[in-house]
């Protein structure tokens, strides 16, 4: 699993900024503090080979002629040579690469880059909700250097980042989320079981908003910043008419087996518990649809009862099923939440992870509908409308308060200092589930029980040589070989640090690392 999150970005001091180059420049401010810190270190370029953003699970190709210009993510951004100028006079500062960056492969195996108006970081692939929590963190990380820098640059105007999903003003842009799930497993079978999971999940991954409506056309809060954005209920789009389940079909893995279920529906989130919450609670689903053990307790509108679930903070809304029954929200995550015990019961118990994933979803479960705002120091929403309705009653405010849509704002800015998500994490208002020191390790290194592994270590071991790389394959660039060398990594759970770190280890030159992974003749050990 992974996720990926675009953050929003303004320059305070240029209200008419390019958002395009904004980005840029954060990307190329934090390759350039990589290399200020790490020699020649500044991560790799992407590979767009392999990228197929119009294939669909329902089994067609969608015609270019035919996709919106935000689905074609199979080729680079181009900037103007003005653009270029206005991101190339600043953080790129280094006498030996002073290209413009859009998409970078980092050490720790994620990308950065440029997706369209936003900078995005994409987390590398781990195996556990807590391990993806830890590498969603790192990008948060990743970001704030580079806002650092951008901020010490002279000449340049300080940039701010938020982790949310909207500008309120009828833009969203996501934080989606990637599993691998067995091509076996029939796609109309993977959707019909997620919908009515997805409608409701956000009463515990949401990130609060204030304001209803893509246009904030009515006052209030809700639950969900993605929820009014979402239009159908399966689809290829991504950021036009988006569906509850997108189609994509793109497995960057080995076609054959395996597929990437694309999840677009979730916010952006700060609380570490709802991430948890969200990557794990999906797998367990995914689980259970994939051993035919998911219930489906069909919603008769789902996009009317996603929207009307996140409007109604008070979690009593009934959503009303296709048999006609009305439930809560929270009757229909506990319907999933007592599927998955059942079936983690029938094989033994579950390792520590998964029993902390049922363990926080049936107590989350309770709490809300005891009192919700008793889940202020777990949940993002939570915490949010908790710090909303202090001021409303401080200052007598309506929800029409230009001043409650500053703080759900404030509440994102990635500045430790300023953030209001941040400052309450501070003064343990909101519950930690992984170390800063884990967090700050992950910025700079992969996990070791995936592939991402073998892409970070090639990257930070062989940064001159390696000039290409994507999730399912790295290109070396060797003086011995005239064609470019490129090695497969379709399968994502090899290159692991069990079966490739002695490799790694035992080779002191990108020519060696590379014949002895090809099953050469070992080099001689000369000098």
């Amino acid at each position: 699993m992974g996720t990926e999150t675009e953050y929003g970005i303004i320059a305070p001091g240029i209200p008419d900024a390019n958002a395009t180059v904004l980005s840029t420049q954060v990307v190329n401010a934090y390759a350039a503090t990589l290399r200020e810190g790490l020699g020649n270190l500044a991560g790799t370029r992407w590979d767009y080979t392999d990228e197929a953003p119009l294939s669909d699970a329902r089994g067609w190709q969608l015609g270019r002629a035919a996709a919106d210009p935000s689905q074609l993510t199979d080729q680079p951004p181009v900037l103007t040579a003005e653009q270029v100028a206005m991101v190339d006079q600043g953080p790129i500062d280094s006498p030996e690469d002073t290209a413009v960056l859009m998409n970078l492969v980092l050490g720790n195996g994620a990308r950065l880059y440029v997706d369209h108006a936003h900078p995005e970081y994409s987390s590398p692939e781990v195996t556990s909700p807590l391990d993806a929590v830890r590498w969603d963190r790192a990008g948060d990380v990743v970001v704030q250097r580079a806002m650092e820098r951008i901020a010490r640059t002279p000449g340049f105007s300080p940039v701010i980042l938020y982790k949310n999903n909207t500008d309120s003003k009828s833009v969203s842009y996501g934080s989606h989320e990637n599993y691998l799930v067995p091509r076996s497993v029939p796609f109309g079978k993977i959707a019909a079981a997620l919908i009515p999971f997805f409608v409701t999940r956000q009463v515990i991954c949401g990130a609060g908003r204030v304001g209803i409506g893509a246009l904030n056309q009515s006052p209030g809060f809700q639950l969900s910043q993605r929820a009014d954005f979402f239009e159908n209920e399966v689809g290829l789009e991504t950021t036009v008419r988006r569906p509850i389940i997108n189609t994509r079909d793109e497995p960057h893995a080995v076609a054959e087996k395996y597929r990437r279920l694309h999840v677009i529906i979730g916010d952006a989130n700060l609380s570490e518990v709802s991430n948890f919450l969200k990557l794990g609670t999906t797998s367990l689903v995914l689980a259970l649809i994939e051993n035919e053990l998911a219930p489906i307790p069909e919603i008769a509108e789902p996009v009317r009862e996603l929207q009307a679930v996140s409007h109604d903070p008070s979690l009593r809304h009934l959503v009303t099923l296709a048999d006609g029954r009305r439930v809560t929200a929270l009757d229909v995550q506990e319907i999933y939440l007592e599927a998955a015990r059942s079936a983690v019961d029938l094989q033994g118990g579950g390792d520590e992870q998964t029993a902390a994933v049922l363990r926080r979803w049936e107590s989350l479960i309770s709490t809300l509908r005891t009192d919700p705002m008793d889940a202020a120091q777990q949940l993002d929403w939570v915490a949010k409308l908790k710090v909303l309705e202090a001021y409303r009653d401080r200052d007598s405010l309506e929800w029409n308060d230009p001043r409650l849509a500053l703080i759900d704002l404030q509440y994102a800015d990635l500045r430790p200092d300023k953030g209001i998500h941040y400052r309450l994490a501070a003064r343990g208002a909101m519950e930690r589930l992984v170390s800063e020191e884990d967090v700050l390790a992950a910025a700079s290194d992969p996990p070791r029980d995936t592939r991402a592994y073998f892409r970070g270590r090639c990257i930070s071991s062989f940064p001159k040589e390696v000039v290409g790389a994507s999730w399912d394959s790295i290109i070396f660039e060797l003086p011995s070989q005239r064609r470019l060398q490129r090695i497969q990594t379709r399968e994502p759970l090899r290159g692991t640090a069990a079966l490739t770190e002695r490799l790694f280890d035992g080779s002191r030159t990108a020519e060696e690392f590379v014949s002895r992974l090809q099953g050469g003749p070992e080099p001689s050990m000369a000098p």
